[in-house]
């Protein structure tokens, strides 16, 4: 079982992205750096959101609570949603 924390773009987050982009990219670092963030990253028209992949609900949950995008109105609401992996990489 994945956690896929949904979130919605605030109307403006073309303007406030770039703001706190530094301070989010810190953010999501240290998740990466537990293990616990798999994948992240906006949809190719940022306006239609973006999208992270997590081990555990909690640190999807975690990470929404105190990332600079939540917090700084570039994200206007967020979902975590449980996700199946069904194709996995093939072991070498």
């Amino acid at each position: 079982m994945k956690y896929v924390l949904e979130y919605q773009s605030s109307p403006e987050v073309l303007k406030l992205a770039p703001i706190h982009n530094p301070a989010h990219r810190v953010w999501w670092q240290k998740f990466r750096d537990t293990g616990t963030l798999l994948m992240i990253g906006p949809f190719a028209d940022p306006t239609q959101g973006a999208m992270g992949v997590f081990t555990t609900r909690a640190a999807a949950e975690e990470f929404a609570a105190g990332d600079p995008f939540v917090l700084n109105g570039v994200v206007s609401s967020w979902l975590v949603r449980e996700w199946i992996e069904v194709v996995v990489p093939e072991e070498s």
